[in-house]
């Protein structure tokens, strides 16, 4: 059993908590809105007034922030985690786990200065949604040293299905970013597949019979149809409620965007699919469904 100060515990992290005290592990939990914390308080976690009181005395500190820049701020302010965990020295160094999904550049900035306060550090961002969430089905992909993998996979494994070490410090980023790229990518295939072969006079139903069992199987198609009907459990059959939503989608593509301008690496598709999302994420369909880019494709862009 473990002592963990978890910071950031809304739609995603609240879930992650929960499910590390289902494991029996001791849990402190921070987030600037009190609401999201009530849950937790209920299952027995700990409530601490700041972040930096979270991480005092505790084994593992796990992070889910909105961006880059929250990162920084809670790891490496004055009054920040790192400064916390080194003035507390627990044990062998208090494991830092930050699971948000953020830049590249960030990651491996706070890594380094984590490194150079004798503290192992990963970043190790989620998919899998708010559904993986709960149900304790997310994938980790995961940077950082052999010896930080090897410290923070225990309680991965708690919250997900699949650990994967990517890497050095930031890698687990990489792979993220990468992984959606491809997803918001091919949810627009699909959605444009779905929406030219109704307009030819063929039906959802026979198309997605015929490409979910040939050459245009994918995710996007089978387990997350943009279209009602074929798959039910997907956000199609529900007007979008979002699992993972568009606006979600589009901070991912610019992080994309971002990395592939700083490597100069070519990415016309994730490119064409961050400006596609960045249209349709307009007025008030942000909060939709990634998978509602579909509206948009039918509307004819």
């Amino acid at each position: 059993m473990a002592d963990i100060a978890f910071i950031g515990v809304g739609n995603m992290g609240g879930p992650m908590a929960l499910n590390l005290l289902k494991d029996g592990h001791r849990v402190r939990a921070f987030d600037l809105d009190s609401q999201v914390l009530k849950p937790l308080a209920g299952e027995g976690a700990e409530i601490a007034p700041s972040a930096y009181e979270a991480a005092g005395a505790a084994e593992a500190v796990i992070t889910m922030l909105p961006a880059g820049r929250h990162v920084r701020g809670v790891y490496m302010d004055d009054a920040g985690v790192i400064a916390a965990a080194a003035e507390a020295a627990v044990g062998e160094g208090t494991l830092l786990i930050d699971c948000s999904t953020i830049d590249v550049e960030s990651a491996r900035t706070v890594a380094e200065a984590a490194a150079a306060a004798g503290l192992d550090m990963v970043d190790a961002p989620v998919s899998g949604g708010v559904a993986g969430a709960g149900a304790g089905a997310l994938t980790f992909m995961v940077g950082g040293t052999d010896r930080a993998f090897a410290r923070a996979k225990p309680l991965l494994d708690v919250m997900g299905k699949a650990v994967v070490h990517a890497g050095p410090s930031g890698n687990g980023q990489v792979a993220k970013i990468c992984n959606n790229m491809i997803l918001g990518v091919s949810m627009i295939v699909v959605s444009e597949a779905f929406t030219l072969g109704r307009k030819l006079g063929l039906a959802p139903e026979k198309l997605f019979e015929i490409s979910s069992q040939a050459s245009g199987q994918c995710w996007s198609m089978t387990s997350y149809c943009p279209v009602p009907g074929p798959v039910p459990a997907s956000p199609a059959n529900r007007d979008y409620q979002a699992g993972f939503t568009a606006a979600m989608m589009l901070k991912d593509l610019k992080l994309a965007q971002a990395a592939a301008h700083s490597a100069r690496a070519a990415t016309p598709l994730g490119a064409k699919a961050q400006e596609l999302y960045d249209r349709f994420c307009e007025g008030e369909r942000g909060s939709l469904d990634f998978s509602g880019i579909i509206k948009l494709i039918e509307e004819g862009a």
